[in-house]
């Protein structure tokens, strides 16, 4: 089993949104139809980042890693087209 760390982006109101699944199909669903308790004020979201890792221990520490200010940083740099590879691309926070 595939464990996904993954970072959405609403465009409709600027904002990021990081998370980590096991089934980034189903929770990117989950997202867009207002089943999440904070994302739901902000539909739609696209996804605009992900990695894949093996055990759910590494997506979770992953995305600790992106939620830091530096992380942050990188995610919008992904949005205003800083960084070229959106999805399964190993930041340069490592």
């Amino acid at each position: 089993m595939n464990f996904y760390t993954y970072v959405l982006y609403s465009a409709k109101v600027n904002k990021i949104y990081i998370g980590q699944s096991s089934n980034l199909e189903k929770r990117f669903w989950e997202h867009n139809n207002g089943l999440s308790k904070y994302t739901k004020r902000y539909i739609p979201w696209e996804i605009i980042y992900k990695e894949t890792f093996e055990s759910r221990t590494e997506a979770m520490k992953r995305e600790k890693e992106l939620k830091t200010q530096k992380g942050r940083e990188f995610v919008w740099e992904l949005i205003n087209g800083g960084v070229r590879q959106l999805t399964d691309s190993r930041s340069q926070l490592r």
